[in-house]
């Protein structure tokens, strides 16, 4: 799994424990994962379907440093799968594990739409593809 994006947890995403409130942390891996299904599929519409059980192991405080990882384990017909695990930057300890979550590619319409896409691409390598 490749950790990416990094967050610093800053007062306001502190709940009243002084730790990181989970709503916070899922939007931050919502925008993160449909960022990746979005390269992944080659296409701008996305949408969550399923996110599988969320299971905060450890809560940051603030002024740590996060960062999430995120990789494809399954490609669909019209969907992606994803899993994705946050951890502390700097000690490595793991905060949070998502083993499932479900994007669909969709059409101009909004109606699912197949993709054709069978293994994780890097950018880098479709545009050596010439």
């Amino acid at each position: 799994m490749r950790f990416h994006t990094r967050k610093w947890v800053k007062p306001e995403d502190l709940n009243p424990n002084n730790t990181l409130f989970g709503g916070s942390l899922l939007k931050w891996i919502d925008e993160e994962a449909v960022i990746y299904a979005i390269i992944q599929l080659e296409n701008h519409k996305v949408v969550t379907k399923l996110i599988s059980e969320i299971n905060f192991i450890s809560a940051p405080v603030q002024g740590d440093i996060i960062e999430m990882g995120i990789v494809a384990t399954e490609f669909g017909k019209s969907s992606i799968t994803l899993a994705c695990e946050v951890r502390n930057k700097l000690t490595r300890q793991q905060i949070l594990k998502i083993d499932r979550m479900v994007f669909v590619n969709l059409d101009e319409n909004g109606h699912s739409k197949p993709h054709g896409k069978t293994k994780i691409t890097y950018v880098k390598d479709r545009l050596n593809e010439d």
